[in-house]
Parts: C-alpha cells; structure tokens; sequence
C-alpha cells in the first residue's frame, strides 16, 4: 500500500483543531474550528476523493481518540468517510493505549518500531494506507522517508498559533506537485497533492544579472 498523509492546513501551516473550538485544545490552542465557514460541497468532493482511495487507516493515539469518538457516531449508510472509517482497519501507534481501551474497531494497537511496523503495513496488499491528523506521527514519518504522497487542503485564513504540519526543525524536502488533482476551488480553498522528491536537502539557486538582463542560475 502507499502511504498518504491527508492533511487541512490553514495559510501558516497550522493544522490544530480544523473541526470545531473544542477538537484540540492542548498547549492552550483556543482557535478551533477555523476550516468551518469554508466548508462546501467541493471541499467534501476533494475528501471523498481522499477516502475513496482508502483501504486502512494509520493514526497517532490522541487523533485516534478524536476521529473515533465522532465517526463511530455517524451511521448513515450513505456517508463515504463513515463507512470507510468505521469498517476498514485502523492501526494506532501508541505504547500505552491498551486493546481494551482501542475500542473503535476494528483496529490494532502497534507498540513496536514506528518505522518497522509501518513498513511491514506498507507491504499488505490494498491501495493506500492513510493518515489523516496524527500530527506528531506525520512529524515522525516524514522524516523517516515513508511518506509516498501529501494530500493537502489549504484554507484561505491565517490562524496563528498552533501545531504546524511542518514545525520549525522538520527535516528539509522538495515536492512535485500532481497537476491533475491540484486546483483552487470555489471559495478559495486550495486543494494540493504533492510527492516527495528527495528528503534531506533542497534545491537551491540564485538570480544574477547576466549581460544586463536578469538570470536564474541553478546550484
């Protein structure tokens, strides 16, 4: 399976608390729910094109806790992101959380090597295998080199504080961006898709003035 990282970001990269004032208020975080007033028909269009692709679900405990505790509650035969959520596998990295205490099922608790484990889950047969929140474990599979795609909604609002989807000290990549499945939408909302091309350095360049005209050179 290819791993994805599905991801709602606002302008300054913040990631916390998309859904509503109370999703995640640690560290203090008191600006939730900011994606709200830009929800439409599109932006569930993009998601769904997200889900769709979907065979098992890798999450961080904390996004675990949060992303079960509603979708469990949603039943409508009809919704794509329930039925996906609430009846494919979900693995959840946590080295406390008990089996007991998983609970939204089915799902399997992975207490061994992160990178191991999501190796050995990225040789199962299936499409993807995807990510959606879990902002510490996208932090940790980012810079081990197992993420195979981004997908990215970005909102047209500055949220300011928060936890970024790539904080101060993430390790240094470049992307290609997939043309056919990047646009802006109605409303200003971005939609991104981007494969990593190489992780550890950049590309770099310089502009220079070269016989009077200006010049990009590339390092």
């Amino acid at each position: 399976m290819l791993l994805s990282v599905n991801t709602f970001v606002s302008l300054d990269n913040v990631m916390q608390g998309p859904g509503a004032p109370d999703e995640d208020r640690s560290d203090g975080f008191d600006r939730g729910g900011w994606l709200v007033p830009y929800a439409s028909a599109h932006t569930t269009e993009v998601v769904e094109g997200w889900f769709r692709e979907a065979d098992a679900f890798l999450f961080g405990r904390t996004s675990f806790g949060l992303l079960g505790g509603y979708w469990s509650k949603v039943t409508d035969p009809d919704d794509l992101i329930a039925t996906k959520l609430n009846t494919l596998p979900k693995y959840v990295v946590s080295s406390t959380l008990t089996d007991e205490e998983a609970g939204w099922s089915p799902a399997t608790v992975l207490r061994g090597d992160l990178v191991d484990e999501v190796r050995r889950l990225k040789e199962l047969p299936g499409k993807e295998l995807q990510v959606h929140g879990s902002w510490r474990l996208v932090q940790a599979l980012h810079r081990a080199g197992l993420v195979d795609v981004h997908r990215l909604l970005q909102y047209p609002v500055v949220v300011g504080t928060g936890k970024r989807l790539f904080p101060d000290g993430s390790t240094p990549a470049t992307f290609a961006t997939v043309e056919e499945s990047s646009r802006v939408l109605p409303g200003g909302v971005v939609s991104l898709t981007l494969d990593p091309v190489s992780l550890g350095a950049l590309s770099a360049g310089a502009y220079t003035v070269d016989e009077g005209r200006s010049a990009t050179v590339l390092a």
